[in-house]
């Protein structure tokens, strides 16, 4: 059996872009700071942040970061249930959206995408601190890339 382990190594020369929704602000900052404070600690060579309104929009802006060149992508946003079903349909769409891009691209998208019922859980999420979840979707993007570049592919 060969096992092949990631965790720690640097991110020195990648390219990776954040695509950042700028609806439920205070808690997606929030979770932008640790982004990049994952990325900066793994001594990632460029980053772009891309803004856009919501989370519907995040799958579109993680497709153009990943045409311009960029490795991975973190797809950061907060969904917090409100009095009507549209949250549901946004969490889905967007989710569904970043999956579908990923897998057609084979590029890794992490996910910092908090879908939540209350305001406090998502901002329990985006507290500074390796609990972060913008954090931990940095490190999971850097982690697959590592991953995948040590699996053989075909010559």
């Amino acid at each position: 059996m060969r096992v092949l382990d990631v965790k720690g190594r640097a991110a020195g020369g990648r390219k990776i872009g954040v695509a950042v929704s700028q609806f439920n602000r205070v808690i997606t900052e929030a979770l932008l700071t640790g982004a990049l404070e994952a990325l900066e600690d793994a001594e990632t060579a460029e980053v772009t942040v891309l803004r856009v309104p919501g989370a519907l929009e995040l799958p579109l802006a993680a497709q153009r970061l990943i045409e311009t060149g960029h490795e991975g992508v973190v797809a950061v946003g907060a969904v917090i249930k409100g009095e009507t079903d549209h949250y549901e349909h946004v969490a889905t769409q967007s989710m569904s959206g970043l999956s579908q891009i990923s897998l057609g691209t084979g590029v890794p998208i992490g996910n910092a995408v908090l879908t939540v019922e209350e305001y406090e859980h998502a901002r329990d999420r985006a507290l500074p601190g390796k609990g972060n979840k913008g954090y931990e979707a940095a490190l999971a993007v850097l982690e697959t890339l590592d991953a995948m570049e040590q699996v053989p592919g075909e010559d």
